[in-house]
């Protein structure tokens, strides 16, 4: 299936039914009065949260969504048939945007929250509502109120609790599909990942947790040079990333080099990224002697200055080495990154109309 994470879509709500003019005729019953009943609500049109869908293909083919009105009321005081809701349902992630002003409407992190983002008209009142001492048979109703028209942008941001970033051939997809059932394209080329892939880990009884395969960046990301920031912006909800530098021999530059072009990245699109918790993985280590690895981790260790010295892991996909140790240390940081999570509360505050039964 295509990976799509932004689209733009149309969407109208329902116009409300008008309120009906009508008067009781009966046999037996002189001077009857209005009894004209109330329209119907217009229908809604709710954004639904799921984690069964991982893009917003289904939303690209269709640009324009329209809720049906709600029914005029009748005679004897029936209101009239209020109009089904139309709901979408989006990825979790998916962040809904006003396309016409910018401002962040909601951040859908959460399965089966519900976001109504056209919220249908109110029905009219029927002519009983303004029957008095004064006006006996009232010819007055009101009409049912307009739908609501907007243009939003969605936009999806993967939720994983762990980041795989680096140069492109840097071995983030064999690694993901050595530690997780994904199964990525792998190829000794780079460039080989097009679209972000998830992982689950599955730890057995000690639990999972998600993994982002992010494609590899390039130089200038930040300023969107190869898809940068559609990429750079799945980062942004991870706890914990592994950067990955490959030690194969097809580099051109040192290590300790692509290490710095990367967190430079980083620290132009998003400072609060940068400060993320990492750990360097060095990759292909199979093919280099031990002195070539304990070189590029000083060299690299070097550059890692002004936060905390992150743990460097040196690990081959080809033989599988330090790849247990890398999965049991990441789990952990997930784990006390979750628990810290939780103490704080929750990070996203919903606007107004978003929930679970919103």
């Amino acid at each position: 299936m295509r990976f799509v994470d932004e689209v733009s879509i149309h969407i109208e709500s329902g116009k409300g039914g008008d309120g009906a003019v009508a008067f009781r005729r009966e046999k037996f019953v002189p001077l009857g009065g209005p009894d004209g009943g109330d329209g119907g609500r217009g229908g809604n049109v709710v954004l639904v949260t799921t984690t069964r869908r991982s893009s917003l293909l289904e939303l690209r083919g269709h640009a324009i969504w329209r809720a049906k009105d709600g029914e005029r009321g009748g005679g004897r005081q029936r209101t009239g048939k209020s109009a089904e809701d139309v709901e979408l349902m989006v990825p979790a992630g998916t962040r809904v945007f006003d396309e016409e002003t910018g401002e962040l409407l909601a951040d859908l992190t959460e399965e089966g929250l519900r976001f109504v983002a056209a919220k249908g008209g109110a029905p009219g009142k029927g002519n009983w509502h303004f029957k008095s001492s004064t006006n006996r048979s009232p010819t007055e109703s009101t009409p049912g109120e307009p739908g609501v028209e907007r243009r939003l942008r969605l936009e999806l941001m993967l939720m994983a609790d762990v980041g795989l970033l680096g140069f492109p051939n840097a071995g983030k997809s064999t690694l993901i599909s050595r530690i997780s059932a994904a199964r990525p394209k792998v190829a000794d080329y780079p460039f080989t990942t097009l679209v972000p892939n998830l992982g689950v880990v599955d730890r057995g009884i000690e639990g999972n947790f998600v993994v982002a395969d992010i494609p590899g960046l390039i130089r200038g990301a930040a300023d969107g040079a190869g898809l940068g920031h559609q990429f750079l912006r799945h980062l942004q909800r991870t706890r914990t990333l592994l950067h990955l530098v490959s030690l194969g021999p097809d580099e051109l530059d040192p290590p300790e080099e692509r290490y710095s072009a990367i967190r430079d990245e980083l620290m132009r699109y998003d400072p609060d990224l940068a400060t993320r918790p990492e750990r360097i993985v060095l990759t292909k280590v199979d093919l280099v002697d031990e002195e070539e690895i304990a070189a590029a981790r000083d060299a690299i260790l070097a550059r890692a200055t002004g936060r905390a010295r992150p743990r460097v892991h040196s690990i081959s996909a080809a033989t599988g080495a330090g790849i247990k140790e890398l999965v049991d240390h990441t789990a952990l940081d997930v784990q006390r990154l979750r628990e810290a999570a939780q103490a704080d509360g929750p990070s996203v505050v919903q606007p107004p109309g978003v929930g679970p039964n919103a």
